[in-house]
């Protein structure tokens, strides 16, 4: 298995990133807010659900630098052109990743 996340598994899990509105990210995101407090119980759900491999994948998107993730949200965008990639690579909401996926690992 990789030690890196890759543009195949942004696009595995594509659905993920574009559940909510671009605009709408974009404010969450511009406000730095705790997306994982206000969906703690789906998100516990879903990783309850988790098989060994993607658990492993999530362990892999937990301890990796937020440049680097931000360059496949980049790398993602420009494939894809969807909006919400773009505003998950914006170097102006680095913060608001790490807050997240800080968050994501006191759950775990």
């Amino acid at each position: 298995m990789d030690d890196k996340i890759t543009y195949e598994d942004i696009e595995e899990y594509g659905h993920l990133f574009t559940l909510a509105p671009a605009f709408i990210l974009e404010t969450m995101a511009r406000t730095n807010a705790n997306l994982v407090s206000k969906f703690e119980s789906s998100i516990k759900n879903h990783m309850d659900n988790l098989t060994p491999a993607q658990r492993d994948k999530l362990h892999i998107i937990l301890d990796s630098d937020i440049d680097y993730l931000q360059e496949k949200m980049a790398e993602a965008f420009n494939k894809t052109r969807k909006k919400q990639y773009r505003v998950l690579a914006n170097p102006a909401y680095r913060d608001f990743i790490e807050k997240n996926l800080n968050e994501i690992k006191k759950m775990l």
